[in-house]
């Protein structure tokens, strides 16, 4: 496993940067991997992990959480509003929040509750008719309009157009998140978040580069 070797990679970017040490937080993409590689990395004392689909993570993770302390698991895939429920209650961040429905059904669960992850919102910065995300200039809008709904807001989050230059698409992440008085930027993944961290990222995502290869056609990390 290359758990060691991102974290290098990692703390290398951050000095490079300018950046204090540990500023950067590593979330795990754990999404469809085999559960030994899972556990594999637990063992070597990761304990944040990103998962795209809820009904995966309610398979996996109460059962690790049980052997395993103060394991954090974010959601980072598309979230569909009829899943916000189960959503709430077993991740500590939510990165995909990009529609008034989802950011309303949340805030009427976090009421609730009491309580809600930690909210970006995700931004589509190449305008990508396929993909899910805010198209950069309803950014500010739905910032204030979650902000409204008390919804606990830290940043942003994209994924750049496969085989564009990721950096434009960082820095433009990062100059909306000043302007919103944002300090999370969820950028960067396994080929990429170098890049992100020389524009800011506060959070990456890496899967392939940890874990190995994934299922075919699956992409994100």
């Amino acid at each position: 496993m290359a758990l060691s070797d991102s974290l290098e990679r990692i703390r290398a970017a951050e000095r490079l940067a300018g950046r204090p040490a540990g500023s950067v937080t590593l979330i795990a993409v754990s999404k469809v991997q085999p559960v030994d590689r899972v556990v594999a990395a637990l063992e070597a004392g990761q304990r944040i992990f990103g998962e795209n689909y809820v009904q995966e993570a309610q398979g996996k993770w109460p059962g690790l959480r049980a052997r395993f302390a103060d394991v954090s698991v974010h959601m980072i895939g598309p979230l569909q509003t009829n899943k916000a429920k189960p959503a709430v209650e077993l991740f500590a961040a939510i990165h995909t929040v990009d529609r008034p429905s989802l950011a309303e059904k949340l805030a009427r669960l976090a009421e609730a509750r009491g309580a809600c992850p930690d909210i970006f919102i995700q931004v589509n910065t190449g305008a990508e008719p396929q993909k899910a995300g805010l198209l950069p200039e309803a950014v500010d809008g739905f910032v204030a309009d979650c902000r409204a709904l008390a919804l606990p807001v830290v940043g942003l989050m994209c994924i750049p157009p496969e085989g564009d230059d990721s950096r434009p698409h960082f820095r433009m992440l990062a100059g909306m998140a000043r302007r919103n008085g944002l300090a999370g930027l969820s950028m960067g993944m396994s080929g990429d978040f170098e890049a992100a961290i020389a524009e800011g990222a506060t959070h990456v995502r890496i899967g392939s580069a940890i874990f190995g290869a994934r299922m075919p056609g699956q992409r994100g990390a």
